[in-house]
């Protein structure tokens, strides 16, 4: 993945970004994550692992379609998205700080990212209420909020 600076204008495309989130109607108990924009994302994930925090990434989303982040019923009641927008730039992001790369990537550990050759990355973070199965979804600017079952 290649790591984009965005200007103001973008910057306020990625605040005005809305996630809605939404229990999945699938029958499989999965973290998915639906893109509802009209361009590629890049898609990073931040959960508590048994023994320490994990970030994951990349996934590639083409526009209007879904993909599976975390296959299985879910381990913890909050998961942190950061996503990338490949085709028109802007982000979704917030201020749960994670550490990411450039490349694949799997890192154990939120502390110290810069030290330890990563950049620190603000997610926004994603309230399952427990679920076992969720899906988020990606709109674009001034887009509405969309659920499912």
């Amino acid at each position: 993945m290649m790591r984009h600076r965005w200007g103001r204008a973008a910057a306020t495309v990625a605040i005005a970004v809305s996630a809605a989130f939404a229990l999945s109607s699938a029958a499989h108990a999965d973290l998915r994550l639906c893109n509802k924009t009209s361009g590629r994302v890049g898609v990073a994930v931040g959960y508590k692992a048994a023994k320490a925090w994990m970030t994951e990434g990349w996934w590639t989303v083409d526009a209007n379609s879904c993909a599976t982040l975390m296959a299985g019923p879910l381990i913890s009641e909050f998961y942190y998205i950061y996503a990338v927008d490949y085709d028109q730039g802007g982000e979704w992001g917030g201020s749960s700080f994670m550490c990411t790369r450039d490349k694949e990537f799997t890192v154990e550990g939120v502390n110290d990212c810069v030290a330890r050759g990563y950049q620190r990355t603000g997610f926004f973070e994603v309230d399952t209420g427990k679920q076992s199965s969720w899906t988020v979804q990606l709109t674009e600017p001034n887009g509405r909020e969309t659920g499912g079952e």
